[in-house]
């Protein structure tokens, strides 16, 4: 009998896959937004029972762009300015 946690990860694609590994990045499926696992917004609306149905994970940021998510105005901020500023202008938007 296996014992090995797994954690269910969306990947580029945007489809979930197992992973052993716990993912970095969590995100909200219907608004399309990543953010830290800690971020205070997200744990507010866990906090009034909302939110978690459409909880995603990802392994890092990069995957969590790739699958077309935005990164969130309240634990990402300078991120969050960089992307609208890119959206504004029509220009695509990567964090490095």
């Amino acid at each position: 009998m296996s014992t090995t946690k797994t954690y269910t990860l969306v990947g580029a694609d945007g489809r979930p896959h197992s992973s052993p590994v716990k993912g970095e990045w969590g995100g909200h499926r219907g608004s399309r937004i990543y953010g830290r696992l800690d971020c205070p917004e997200a744990l507010r609306a866990i906090a009034r029972g909302g939110y978690v149905t459409h909880r995603v994970f990802f392994a890092d940021e990069a995957t969590a762009i790739a699958a077309g998510y935005r990164p969130c105005g309240a634990c990402c901020k300078g991120r969050y300015q960089a992307w609208k500023a890119a959206r504004e202008k029509g220009e695509p938007w990567t964090p490095w």
